[in-house]
């Protein structure tokens, strides 16, 4: 089972020194708060180097938050960052500690970025038909009045205007990042800007991770969230173990990754899941568009971009042939990679095989490939063992959600050295001279730089929207403790919301023919097992 997502890189300098807290005033309703900065003016707080110019810990060394990404990140002139920015030694939210503010309305790393980070969020808009459709046709009834939404999820100019779409609805938000390479350090700016409590910034500490999601779950008491909307499980597990109960007060939780949705049923089946829980991640407007479409399209920019590779007559494999594997397989191939399929589903090997790929063992082909791509959700597929056999100039990244696909901690010894040579591209160098390309040090290979289709995140947005409009205006015993799937009428909804773009017209079905297939005439107008 896999998934993943992706997002020219214009390099522009940023003021990495500086960090933006707010000042220690009560929280205030981000959700509502549209025009400019929030109340209690933005303190800067100026991060400066010792004395020996040297930092607490080099970013590549850092410890990293076990919690990677479905979907990422940054949208089409978005800066990518540099090594400085990730080197930054004092985290921002250490500096709001030791400015006396420890639960500060948000947190970011500069707040005179907001209106860079605003183009950007207006031109994501412009290529997110969906979501927009839906602000415009809902915003009047505000389905989501006095919603109070936790996130946990990549921010970046696409989330925003999920974010933005949300408050127009009626919610308060507050806003932490899923994965600590992705947030769009503008963007954050602007939604702080405009009022929304955002705890994010791109390269956080482990530490500084779950400071910035334990910020959104209470607010030290000031906040109690009805409604969690997830990437990765994070969120949920935070609370559920740190604030159980303001857990115990949340109407329903929406998931978008195959991670988080697998922590999900763990806790169901272990009958710790006390509220209802919406699975994003395999509605169909999920699974078949921003699963497959989406990285079909991202992981060939997220390659050239990184490495500046030629695919003509290169060889790859790729771990899992879920829909992110399809979608990787796709692009190698219309591109004229040879391409290897490696799978433990019997059932996906066939289809990998009648697509015209070679499944093979990844041990049988590992000394000959020159790229490597993992999708697979899985832990230690590519091993050191196999790293040892790799070619020289092999590029090796991940497609999948979580970070221990490949086995980067067995890197880190001291025979290897590590080389930075853009930003989240390190080259791993024995001692021998050998070296290999490592994208973003086992996560995402879209974190690289951005190449996520805005398109196809507007149809995952206006799913969650959708989901999360469903678990808070559902009757009390519509959902049990339990997972659900999103009812396929509002997967068929969120597909109508996207047609117009392309000037498609359905076919509408003569009464005849609805009673001849036993259908509704407006939907739903396939069964829940239909497959696509």
């Amino acid at each position: 089972m896999s998934e993943g997502h992706g997002e020219p890189n214009q390099h522009r300098k940023e003021s990495v020194s500086t960090a933006t807290v707010a000042s220690d005033s009560p929280v205030t309703d981000p959700g509502q708060v549209r025009g400019g900065a929030p109340d209690g003016a933005a303190g800067k707080f100026e991060g400066q180097r010792g004395k020996s110019g040297a930092l607490k810990k080099s970013a590549r060394y850092r410890s990293r938050s076990l919690s990677a990404s479905s979907a990422d990140s940054y949208s089409s002139t978005s800066y990518t960052g540099s090594s400085s920015d990730e080197d930054e030694g004092v985290q921002p939210h250490e500096k709001a500690i030791a400015a006396g503010q420890p639960n500060p309305p948000y947190c970011v790393r500069n707040l005179e970025q907001h209106a860079f980070g605003r183009r950007e969020i207006n031109i994501a808009e412009q290529e997110m038909p969906g979501i927009m459709a839906l602000r415009a046709r809902a915003k009047d009834d505000k389905p989501l009045k006095d919603a109070k939404i936790v996130g946990c999820t990549h921010i970046n100019a696409q989330t925003a205007v999920l974010i933005e779409t949300l408050a127009a609805l009626g919610a308060t938000v507050r806003w932490a990042a899923c994965n600590i390479y992705s947030t769009q350090n503008e963007v954050a700016a602007a939604l702080a800007h405009a009022g929304f409590a955002i705890f994010a910034w791109r390269g956080e500490s482990e530490e500084a991770f779950w400071w910035c999601i334990d910020q959104c779950c209470t607010a030290a008491g000031a906040w109690q969230p009805n409604m969690i909307l997830d990437d990765g499980g994070d969120a949920t597990h935070l609370m559920l173990k740190k604030h159980t109960t303001a857990f115990k007060l949340i109407k329903g939780i929406v998931e978008e990754s195959v991670t988080g949705v697998h922590r999900l049923y763990q806790l169901s089946k272990a009958g710790k899941l006390c509220v209802p829980a919406m699975n994003v991640n395999d509605s169909v407007t999920k699974t078949k568009f921003d699963n497959l479409y989406s990285c079909r399209e991202s992981i060939i920019d997220a390659l050239k971009r990184s490495t500046d590779i030629m695919f003509g007559g290169k060889q790859s494999v790729v771990c899992g042939y879920g829909e992110v594997g399809k979608g990787c397989c796709q692009a190698l191939k219309a591109l004229g990679c040879v391409v290897y399929v490696t799978e433990i589903d019997p059932i996906c090997a066939l289809q990998a095989a009648m697509d015209g790929f070679r499944v093979v063992k990844l041990n049988e082909v590992i000394r000959q490939v020159d790229i490597v791509i993992t999708a697979t959700g899985n832990k230690g597929v590519v091993t050191r063992e196999h790293m040892e056999r790799m070619k020289n100039g092999c590029v090796v990244c991940n497609m999948g959600h979580s970070n221990t696909e490949i086995d980067v901690h067995s890197l880190r010894t001291p025979g290897l050295m590590w080389e930075r040579v853009r930003s989240q591209v390190d080259h791993i160098i024995w001692g021998n001279g050998k070296r290999i390309v490592l994208l973003a040090e086992g996560r995402l290979a879209n974190l690289c730089c951005s190449s996520l289709p805005s398109f196809v995140v507007s149809v995952t947005a206006a799913t969650q929207a959708l989901a999360l409009i469903e678990l808070y205006n559902a009757p009390q015993h519509r959902y049990k403790a339990d997972v659900y799937l999103l009812p396929k009428k509002m997967d068929e909804y969120v597909a109508s919301l996207h047609l117009p773009t392309f000037d498609a017209h359905l076919t509408e079905l003569t009464d005849e023919q609805a009673k001849y297939l036993g259908l509704n005439k407006v939907g739903p107008f396939k069964p829940n097992y239909y497959r696509y």
